[in-house]
């Protein structure tokens, strides 16, 4: 049997997509981080314009070079270091119990990931070190570590969420992008994210139909929605419209996050390596790595710059999770046969339902501070505001980084590395992806043909 069609049995499960209920606004993990996110930017906000409080994050500060570890180990820190595991286990915890997770265990979870996130900030931190990786490689590496050799314990399981942490830091993220950026890098965003995605979608289904002539076309279209738009996210939406099985969905996840781990890893060590100007290289790292957090990360890996043109492309080309989903389901309905009565009816109600709500929070944080916090308060009091949360974004990112270490396993991806034609059609699929996405951010930003938006040329 063909690794196509090796995990389908008849009794695999359809994917069915969740529907809206109001219920969600307090139960769901894109609502939960909008909500966790302006916690914390409220919280700065009044510490700044009130002074009645402190609410800052903790940092490690460099060390090596003739500076002690120890050194910089001090009373204080400690203090700032309990502060911000508090301030985020509450905020995690209360987050988790309304999304019905069992508190007890993932408060326990949580404090060994926050120690494995902390040792992570702590290499990070060595003065020879940091000059060439950043802490979203050691987050990485430290969970993948753990998960590799001793393997991940079941006991830090319940905190390995880490699509929870990210969303809530780019909500956090959304105030330091403010809306005037967004506006002059929309018509790039858009020609970068919204020309390629459909492209290489149609490139993905013409090839895994036509030239590989796969069996199972729910999970061309699956793979192929995973590789060009956000991972798993899609993947879901697209499998609920396209009637896929449950094995099909599991198998895409499977590939998209395995070449996730290793783009985010090497994709900004290439991208410095050629002397690529960051302003392309985020451009590039946001159109095709798969993941919203591994986007994020790997972006600021090349800079401040290169951080938020990532998560600029990365969010536009998600606004099309909803549409593209409405799209299979009216092809599959009228192009191709429905042999199993899986598929859904993907209604214009259901665009809603499907669009990651996060990036609703990322956006009122940036009108937020665009349209009210800068002209009340000024420009000085909105970098202290900045400064008082933007380490609090940081360790969520870290969080992110080292839970998706702790998840990753390389004997697990191994299965996805024995070849057939789903492999072929991912690896086709996303060199090609990588291929277009480079050459249309090169020709958008490069400043040979358009003129460099505005905001990256201060």
């Amino acid at each position: 049997m063909s690794n196509e069609n090796k995990n389908i049995t008849p009794q695999d499960e359809c994917v069915v997509a969740d529907k809206f209920q109001w219920s969600d606004l307090y139960k769901k993990e894109d609502w939960w981080a909008i909500w966790l996110g302006f916690i914390i930017i409220f919280a700065g906000i009044i510490s700044v314009t009130t002074e009645a409080f402190t609410f800052k994050a903790v940092k490690f500060s460099t060390w090596g070079n003739g500076t002690s570890i120890l050194s910089v180990m001090t009373g204080e820190y400690f203090m700032q270091l309990a502060f911000s595991f508090v301030v985020l286990l509450v905020l995690f915890c209360v987050g988790a119990y309304f999304m019905g997770h069992d508190v007890k265990k993932f408060a326990i979870a949580f404090t060994g990931l926050f120690f494995l996130s902390w040792i992570a900030y702590i290499l990070s931190a060595q003065a020879t070190m940091k000059n060439y990786l950043e802490y979203a490689f050691w987050a990485l590496a430290v969970g993948l570590l753990v998960s590799n050799t001793i393997g991940t314990p079941e006991w830090l399981k319940p905190a390995l969420i880490s699509e929870y942490y990210v969303k809530t830091g780019l909500v956090v993220m959304g105030a330091e992008v403010l809306f005037s950026n967004i506006t002059n890098f929309g018509i790039y965003g858009l020609a970068i994210a919204w020309f390629v995605t459909p492209v290489v979608i149609i490139f993905m289904w013409l090839f895994g139909t036509k030239f590989l002539k796969m069996v199972s076309k729910p999970m061309v279209i699956v793979i192929a929605t995973a590789t060009s738009v956000c991972g798993v996210s899609a993947a879901i939406a697209a499998a609920a419209a396209a009637g896929a099985k449950r094995n099909d969905l599991t198998f895409a996840i499977g590939l998209s996050l395995m070449f996730t781990v290793l783009m985010m890893v090497f994709m900004p060590i290439g991208i410095k390596a050629v002397g690529m100007d960051p302003l392309v290289g985020g451009a590039w790292i946001g159109g095709t790595v798969d993941s919203t957090g591994a986007v994020v990360l790997a972006g600021e890996a090349l800079g401040p710059v290169g951080g938020q043109v990532a998560a600029l492309v990365k969010m536009i080309q998600n606004i099309l999770i909803g549409f593209i989903a409405l799209a299979i389901s009216i092809f599959f309905a009228m192009n191709v046969e429905n042999e199993d009565g899986c598929r859904e009816k993907v209604g214009a109600a259901e665009i809603w339902h499907r669009f990651p709500k996060f990036i609703l929070g990322f956006f009122a944080a940036s009108v937020l501070f665009s349209f009210v916090i800068m002209p009340t308060f000024g420009d000085e009091a909105y970098s202290a505001i900045l400064k008082t949360f933007s380490n609090f974004k940081g360790w969520c990112f870290c969080l992110t980084f080292t839970a998706i270490g702790l998840e990753s396993n390389f004997k697990e991806m191994a299965y996805y590395m024995q070849g057939g034609k789903p492999m072929t059609l991912y690896v086709v699929g996303q060199t090609f992806n990588l291929v277009l996405t480079l050459l249309v951010a090169w020709i958008m930003l490069s400043g040979v043909f358009f003129p460099i938006p505005e905001i990256f040329t201060i």
